[in-house]
C-alpha cells in the first residue's frame, strides 16, 4: 500500500518542458508511483491537487538562520516562513565569531553545538554550510566533510578589513571575527582555504562534484574608498548612497581574484554567490574563459531580481551586496534567461525591525543592518516575474530545484521522480496576491516586497510526502531532519 496519492498534479520538472498531469504515489517519504492514473485503492490517504502545477520541493540555498537573532528561535519562525515558500530544504551560512552563536574556537567542538540547538526546530530539511575564519578551521575541512556531512564552505572576502554593515575602525575586525591576534582574514588565508578544500577533493574522490568553495565577492578597499567620497560628498543618500558606497567594480575585481586563487590552488569547483550586478555577471564570465576547467557556478537572490535603488522600501532593504539600479536589475534577468546564472536563492537574514534602522538616524542608510527576509517570496517572484518575461516552468524548477540540489550534494532532492524525497509543493498559477509582512511566518516584522503584486500562489507545501503547509497555515510540529551530505 502507498501510504498517499495526490492526483491531478500539473507536473513540473527540470529538464523537461513538457508538463503532465500525472498522479503521485508516495511511500515512506519517498516518490514511489508517477502514473497518468493511480487507483485509490491503492493507497491509505488520497488528495485531489485540482489541476494546480506541482513544482519539486525549492532548495534554497543561501539562507542565514541564526544571525540577528537566536538560532534556537530563528530556526523555527524562519523555517516556517520557507515551508510557506514552498521551499523544503534549506541551506544556512553559519561561522564564528560576532552574531551567530557569538563564539569561537575549534569547529568540531562549535558545529555540535550548532547541530544540538537546530534538532526539532527545523519545519523544513536543512544543511549548513561553514565559513573557516581562523587558520584552524582550514585543517578541519576534510574532518567536517567526513564526520558531519559539510561538503560546503564560505568565504566573506570583504571581511579583512570591511565591516558588516559599512566602515570599519582599525582593528574592529579581529574583534568582530573573534580571530587570535597575528591572524589575518587576508588573501592570503583565502589561498589556503582554498588548498584545504582542493585536498579534501582529492582524498574524497567519490565527493568531488559535490565539495565546493563559496564566495561572497567584494574587495574592502575599493569599498572603504568609496564610502568614504559618497560619505564626504552627501549628494547621495539612501540605497543609492549605499551602492555607489559598495560599487559593482569591487565585485568585479573580487571575482577576478577569486578565479585566478582557483586556478592557482587547482580549487575546482567555485560558487560565486549573489552577483547584484552587470560589472559582476561579466567578470565571472571572463573568469570562466580564462579558466574553463573551474567550474564556475552564479547565483542571484530574488531580491536583486525583485528590487531597484527606487523601491520605497528604502533602508529596509539594505544588503550586502547592494540592491542596484534597474539597469543592472534587467541585465541580471537577461542572463537568467540566457542560462548564464545558475541558481535563485533568498539570502534570507531575519533582521527584525526593531533593529534594522537605527533609532535615532533612521534615515542613514550607513547604520542600518545589513539583510533582510524572502524565503517565502522566492518561488512565486521568480514565477511572477519570470512568467511574464517568457521562462519556462522547467527553467524555474532548475533554478530553485535541481541545480542547486546538485550542486551541493542533495542527490534526493530537486525533482518529481521515483526514489526522490516526496517534496513537492502545489502553486496555483492564476492566483494573484499583494505581499504583506503581516501574513509571514517570518519574525521580521516588515519586508522589502512590501505591496508588490506577485502572480503564482503557493497553496501546498510537502516535507517527504507530509503536508508541512496548507492555505496560509504551517501545519504540526517541526518535522525537518538534518541533511548530511551527500544525501
Amino acid at each position: 500500500m502507498l501510504d498517499l496519492i495526490i492526483k491531478n498534479v500539473k507536473v513540473v520538472r527540470p529538464h523537461k518542458e513538457e508538463v503532465e498531469t500525472m498522479d503521485l504515489g508516495i511511500k515512506n517519504g519517498k516518490f514511489e508511483k508517477i502514473a497518468s492514473s493511480i487507483e485509490t485503492s491503492e493507497a491509505r490517504e488520497v488528495q485531489d491537487a485540482k489541476g494546480l502545477l506541482g513544482f519539486p520541493g525549492l532548495v534554497d540555498a543561501h539562507m542565514h538562520t541564526g544571525i540577528y537573532s537566536h538560532l534556537s528561535e530563528d530556526a523555527i519562525t524562519e523555517s516556517k516562513a520557507a515551508a510557506m515558500g514552498g521551499v523544503t530544504s534549506s541551506i544556512n551560512y553559519m561561522r564564528t565569531g560576532q552574531y551567530y552563536l557569538n563564539k569561537t574556537g575549534k569547529y568540531a567542538d562549535f558545529f555540535p553545538e550548532v547541530l544540538e540547538i537546530s534538532d526539532g526546530k527545523f519545519h523544513v530539511d536543512y544543511a549548513y554550510h561553514l565559513a573557516p575564519i581562523r587558520y584552524e578551521h582550514r585543517e578541519e575541512i576534510e574532518m567536517l566533510i567526513e564526520k558531519f556531512g559539510v561538503t560546503s564552505f564560505k568565504i566573506f572576502m570583504f571581511y579583512g578589513s570591511h565591516g558588516l554593515h559599512g566602515k570599519s575602525t582599525k582593528g574592529s575586525q579581529n574583534d568582530f571575527l573573534m580571530t587570535p591576534e597575528g591572524e589575518q582574514y587576508d588573501i592570503a588565508h583565502f589561498e589556503f582555504i582554498m588548498r584545504s578544500v582542493q585536498k579534501a577533493m582529492q582524498k574524497n574522490p567519490e565527493l568531488k562534484d559535490e565539495i565546493s568553495l563559496s564566495l561572497h565577492c567584494e574587495t574592502a578597499e575599493i569599498m572603504r574608498a568609496y564610502t568614504e567620497i559618497v560619505e564626504n560628498e552627501g549628494t547621495l543618500t539612501g540605497l543609492r548612497a549605499y551602492s555607489a558606497s559598495r560599487p559593482p567594480h569591487s565585485e568585479g575585481l573580487a571575482i577576478f581574484i577569486a578565479g585566478y586563487l582557483a586556478n592557482e590552488t587547482n580549487c575546482v569547483n567555485i560558487n560565486l554567490l549573489h552577483l547584484s550586478s552587470k560589472k559582476a555577471v561579466d567578470a565571472a564570465l571572463l573568469m570562466e574563459q580564462a579558466f574553463p576547467h573551474i567550474n564556475f557556478k552564479k547565483e542571484v537572490t530574488i531580491g536583486h531580481l525583485l528590487l531597484d535603488v527606487d523601491t520605497p522600501a528604502a533602508g529596509h532593504a539594505k544588503v550586502n551586496p547592494p540592491i542596484r539600479d534597474r539597469e543592472n536589475v534587467e541585465y541580471l534577468w537577461k542572463m537568467l534567461l540566457d542560462k548564464k546564472l545558475d541558481w535563485v536563492v533568498s539570502d534570507h537574514a531575519c533582521c527584525s525591525a526593531e533593529f534594522k534602522l537605527d533609532n535615532k538616524n533612521p534615515d542613514n542608510i550607513f547604520l542600518a543592518k545589513s539583510g533582510f527576509g524572502g524565503t517565502e517570496y522566492m518561488l512565486s517572484g521568480l514565477f511572477s516575474e519570470g512568467s511574464k518575461r517568457g521562462m519556462s516552468y522547467s527553467h524555474m524548477a532548475e533554478l530553485v530545484c535541481w541545480n542547486p540540489a546538485k550542486r551541493y550534494g542533495l542527490r534526493s532532492k530537486g525533482d518529481i521522480a521515483v526514489g526522490y524525497d516526496a517534496d513537492l509543493v502545489l502553486l496555483d498559477p492564476g492566483e494573484s496576491f499583494v505581499v504583506r509582512a503581516a501574513e509571514s511566518e517570518s519574525a521580521q516584522g516588515y519586508t522589502p516586497f512590501e505591496g508588490m503584486k506577485l502572480n503564482g500562489k503557493v497553496k501546498t507545501t510537502f516535507l517527504r510526502g507530509e503536508k508541512v503547509f496548507e492555505n496560509g497555515t504551517v501545519i504540526g510540529n517541526a518535522k525537518g531532519q538534518y541533511l548530511k551530505r551527500p544525501y
